[in-house]
């Protein structure tokens, strides 16, 4: 509901029909399709081409990377995450690019915050609110590239990241890998520039 709610179109996969009239809503206005996330039929039917985000919360974690893969790979979705029950497999997602949530943190605000990182809360912001720390995913421009380029002066500085499933301070010399998850400090009037930083052209032209 806090997708619909946000302005987002909504699809829901479920082999049950009767879950749709057990947990939504009666002013829910999106689609409802019967059958299983990983079948290519079920996901055109829900409209996945084109879709922007995936999140596959199934009972069964293969079933979850499964379609999280599916989304990825041959749907080309931006943002995709996985519900994990076993902590144990969570480096195996990670190491395929696939944001997780594990069972005991399920909630719609950490799901928000990994398929939409840059429309939710900072983790963490100061008193005077002029200094947050962000979460953010290691763009793909970044991949092998010294992280230390990241950081200006007093704007903005990388802190630490979080990488198959371990968290570390970061270094200068910290080079990035795909999937990791970046977490920086950054004044408020930054922000935008933050932004630029990450995805402008600055990776690509070697800034720093």
């Amino acid at each position: 509901m806090s997708l619909q709610q946000a302005g987002h179109t909504v699809s829901i996969i479920d082999r049950d029909k009767r879950a749709f009239e057990k947990r939504l809503p009666e002013d829910w206005t999106g689609t409802n399709v019967v059958g299983s996330g990983f079948d290519r039929d079920v996901l055109d039917a829900a409209g996945l081409a084109g879709a922007s985000a995936l999140v596959a919360v199934t009972s069964g974690d293969n079933t979850n990377i499964l379609a999280a893969r599916i989304a990825r790979e041959t749907y080309e979705v931006e943002h995709v995450v996985a519900r994990i029950y076993d902590p144990r497999r969570a480096v195996i997602y990670q190491r395929l690019g696939i944001p997780t949530v594990a069972t005991v943190s399920w909630t719609t605000d950490q799901i928000m915050r990994k398929l939409f990182p840059e429309q939710v809360a900072p983790e963490w912001t100061d008193p005077s609110g002029t200094v947050s720390v962000v979460q953010r995913p290691l763009p793909a421009a970044w991949a092998g590239r010294k992280l230390g380029g990241l950081d200006e002066a007093d704007r903005f500085h990388l802190v630490a990241l979080t990488r198959d499933g371990v968290t570390v301070l970061a270094l200068p010399d910290l080079v990035g890998q795909e999937g990791d998850t970046l977490f920086l400090s950054v004044r408020k009037d930054a922000l935008e520039e933050l932004s630029t930083r990450l995805h402008g052209t600055d990776a690509d032209a070697g800034h720093h």
